[in-house]
């Protein structure tokens, strides 16, 4: 925001590389902040001045001709009536440089001696000093005074120059030099009336910048045509104790030769009252401008090193501010700020006379910036974004990625209790397998076993990865969006995690290593969220339930499954996978007894394994019952139909066992396991 400002008081700092558009772009930009404010505020009207136009209706009454000077006793017979009127004086922005006809020029000589304070104008011109064929040289001021004639009867004499920019705005008084011979028009005529101003004795005040104080639009100020002036139009007394202002008004003119007129603030947006013009007379400012001294009103503008801080310090403040701000939020401070400066600005204007570059920070550093915070939070927002899809892609499976993100919420700090299913994994014999890898093959293995567990087991299942644990990987179900079929997703998640991970990419370095993954499921309710320190927190899951799931993938090792699934599992998905239940087992950890079940596969597999899962079921109906000898040979018979059945196995050996240490307590069939 800064460079916006500086680039705005380039032509104040004299810095003009820039060329002279941009100087007056920023100048434009500037003039707005003293433009802007006279449209709001009302018209100030006047009694002390009355105008009398040389306009094209007097030009026609009276046959004066558009290219010649005017009959100057027309000129002297105003002067008698403003005498005989006792008007307050008179201003004529009329040039009388010539001579002309005697008789006429002294009866106007005459008229202005009479009447005694009559200010008269003199023209200011560019003369090029250069000679032919040289480029030595410079564009000199030269004045054009009026006739000696005339000088001598005048009460005052000045330049009837004004400061008019390009655009064709008059904004601030004409000054003039120390150097120059004579003042301008309208401090000779202040002079004259014996305003407050002229009476100082410093040299500097004369010089001082001032800015106009429009009263109104073009055709405010009192006016007259000078042939209504000069007739019984216009009724008796109508000039007592007024400055009378004479000079053209012209609506037709020669082509090519600009008229006197120059546009005002209310150019901006508002038609002339009378003449649906633009443009105000010459004549209209410079009375604006005497009015201005008289008064002591005109318009100040805050020093220049003061409006360049000013502007400097709410760039900084506006650019850095809004970007910390939401969009909606930023456009509300925006809006608020801009017309609070609004109104500080016209409040200073119309109380105190003064204007600031308020225009520059209201309209346009605040836009600005209130564009680049949206910019800037866009970009934020997109990056966040990204990020998120990013950390939340590998935890969940991209289809997933899309919903989290309408919910904002994910990222706060904080838990809740849902119900998930909840999966452990762990590789069978990862230890002794790793002992003898070297650092690189260890880490291409477990980079590309991940790659395709998470890849192409959970994610296509939809669940959310909560971290890996060594060789393991810990994910859940119904979190961080709700899954009605959470179970079902679970179940298939594992199938594909056991069937694919002895079929991933191990390297060639280990080509034609099998990797064996057990897998363990529970559900149950769980506190999951946000956990973690102020500087780093991790979406995971804590609570009994967590470590029962851990439990049964623990439990894969004694019963030589790849799978095992609590009760609570097996009762969400019955008839849609194929299970057997394993038995009651005592977990160390928990009170209570859980029924195990292996989940198997896929319904249309039921058939295969039904004779030896048939043969398992009677045979641990035996065991729960106690008849051990039946047990023991229905599990013979599963190992017959099935060689490699664990859980079989396991109760071969656990009924040796109960054989040779009896329990003291009651049966209950409940295997109790004492490690993890």
């Amino acid at each position: 925001m800064l460079h916006i400002s500086a680039v705005l008081h380039l032509e104040k700092i004299g810095l003009s590389a820039l060329g002279g558009a941009g100087d007056r772009l920023g100048r434009r930009m500037q003039y707005l902040s003293y433009e802007l404010l006279f449209a709001p505020r009302p018209y100030i009207h006047s009694k002390e001045v009355v105008l009398v136009y040389m306009d094209d209706d007097s030009h026609e009454h009276l046959n004066q001709p558009h290219d010649k000077a005017w009959d100057r006793s027309l000129h002297a017979r105003l002067l008698e009536r403003l005498k005989e009127e006792n008007a307050r004086a008179a201003v004529f922005d009329v040039v009388f440089d010539a001579p002309g006809d005697p008789a006429k020029d002294a009866r106007l000589a005459r008229a202005l001696k009479e009447f005694g304070k009559a200010t008269l104008a003199a023209d200011l011109v560019r003369v090029d000093t250069r000679e032919e064929s040289s480029e030595i040289g410079t564009l000199a001021r030269k004045i054009i005074p009026p006739a000696d004639m005339f000088l001598e009867s005048a009460a005052g004499v000045g330049t009837a120059e004004m400061t008019a920019s390009q655009d064709l705005f008059v904004r601030q008084h004409f000054a003039g030099s120390p150097d120059d011979v004579i003042p301008s028009l309208t401090w000779a005529a202040a002079e004259t009336l014996g305003a407050e101003i002229t009476k100082t004795n410093h040299a500097g005040l004369k010089f001082k910048t001032r800015w106009v104080n429009y009263y109104g639009p073009p055709g405010h100020l009192p006016h007259v045509s000078f042939w209504r002036a000069i007739s019984t139009n216009v009724p008796a007394g109508y000039f007592r104790d007024k400055v009378v202002f004479v000079g053209a008004k012209i609506v037709t003119h020669y082509s090519g030769e600009r008229k006197d007129e120059y546009r005002s603030p209310f150019s901006l947006w508002i038609e002339s009252i009378e003449t649906q013009s633009q443009y105000m007379p010459g004549v209209e400012i410079q009375a604006t401008v005497l009015l201005n001294l008289l008064r002591g009103d005109w318009i100040t503008r805050v020093p220049f090193l003061l409006d360049l801080w000013l502007v400097l310090i709410a760039g900084l403040v506006f650019g850095v501010g809004l970007a910390k701000l939401r969009p909606i939020m930023a456009a509300i401070v925006a809006l608020a700020s801009m017309i609070v400066i609004t109104l500080l600005a016209y409040y200073f204007f119309v109380v105190d006379r003064v204007w600031f570059s308020w225009f520059i920070i209201a309209g346009i550093q605040i836009p600005a910036a209130t564009g680049w915070s949206i910019l800037f939070n866009s970009i934020n927002i997109y990056v966040q974004k990204k990020l998120m899809q990013q950390s939340l892609g590998m935890y969940v499976s991209p289809s997933r990625v899309n919903q989290i993100l309408k919910r904002p919420d994910i990222l706060k700090p904080g838990a809740e209790k849902q119900e998930l299913s909840i999966l452990f994994s762990d590789i069978a014999n990862f230890t002794s397998m790793s002992e003898g890898m070297d650092s690189d093959q260890l880490a291409t293995l477990m980079n590309n076993y991940f790659e395709t567990t998470v890849g192409h087991c959970i994610d296509p299942a939809h669940g959310t990865v909560v971290k890996f644990i060594g060789d393991g990987i810990f994910a859940i179900w119904n979190a961080p969006m709700p899954q009605a079929d959470h179970q079902e997703l679970a179940c298939r998640g594992a199938l594909l995690l056991r069937d694919s991970s002895s079929k991933f990419n191990s390297g060639k370095a280990l080509e034609g290593l099998e990797i064996r993954t057990r897998i363990g499921l529970h559900c149950g309710v769980a506190n999951v969220g946000n956990f973690g320190s102020s500087r780093r927190v991790d979406y995971t899951a804590f609570g009994e339930n967590i470590n029962l799931a851990s439990r049964m993938e623990g439990l894969n090792k004694y019963l030589g499954t790849d799978i095992l699934i609590t009760g609570e599992v097996e009762s969400g998905v019955k008839n849609k996978f194929v299970t057997r239940f394993c038995g009651q087992f005592n977990l160390k950890g928990f009170e209570k007894a859980v029924a195990v079940h292996e989940l198997l596969g896929t319904p249309e597999q039921a058939e295969a394994s039904r004779p030896w899962r048939e043969a398992y079921a009677g045979a641990l109906k035996h065991y729960h019952q106690q008849n051990l000898d039946e047990a023991e040979r229905g599990f013979r018979c599963v190992i017959e139909l099935h060689p490699k059945d664990g859980p079989a196995s396991f109760f071969l050996k656990h009924i040796k066992e109960v054989r040779e240490h009896p329990a003291e307590e009651e049966w209950t069939g409940v295997v109790e396991l004492k490690e993890k």
